[in-house]
């Protein structure tokens, strides 16, 4: 279920229109990415290693798998998004996976 909340916020994220991640203003172009990184850091941070190890076992099926590739699609298509939402995502994910040995 949160998988499915995360990839359809991913997915309208991805809609929002291109240009540079942050404005004169300081404020990000990507208001919606910053909330959802925030929610993915938050699931990864509160979940335990074992519920983390079991959700990577379950393949998206249905809806999930349909939204979870538009939202790939959508990543593809805009690469300035898809960089400011991976440089807000990646580290903190990898450090836990690794923390949990699910990635060497």
């Amino acid at each position: 279920m949160k998988n499915t909340c995360y990839v359809l916020a991913l997915a309208v994220l991805l809609l929002i229109g291109a240009g540079s991640p942050v404005s004169p203003q300081g404020q990000s172009q990507y208001p919606i990415a910053d909330k959802v990184a925030a929610k993915v850091l938050e699931k990864y941070q509160t979940s335990s290693c074992q519920q983390l190890a079991a959700k990577k076992q379950e393949p998206p099926s249905g809806p999930d798998a349909e939204m979870k590739q538009r939202a790939i699609t959508f990543l593809k298509q805009d690469a300035q998004m898809r960089q400011y939402f991976l440089d807000k995502v990646a580290g903190p994910i990898a450090n836990k996976l690794f923390e949990c040995g699910l990635i060497p």
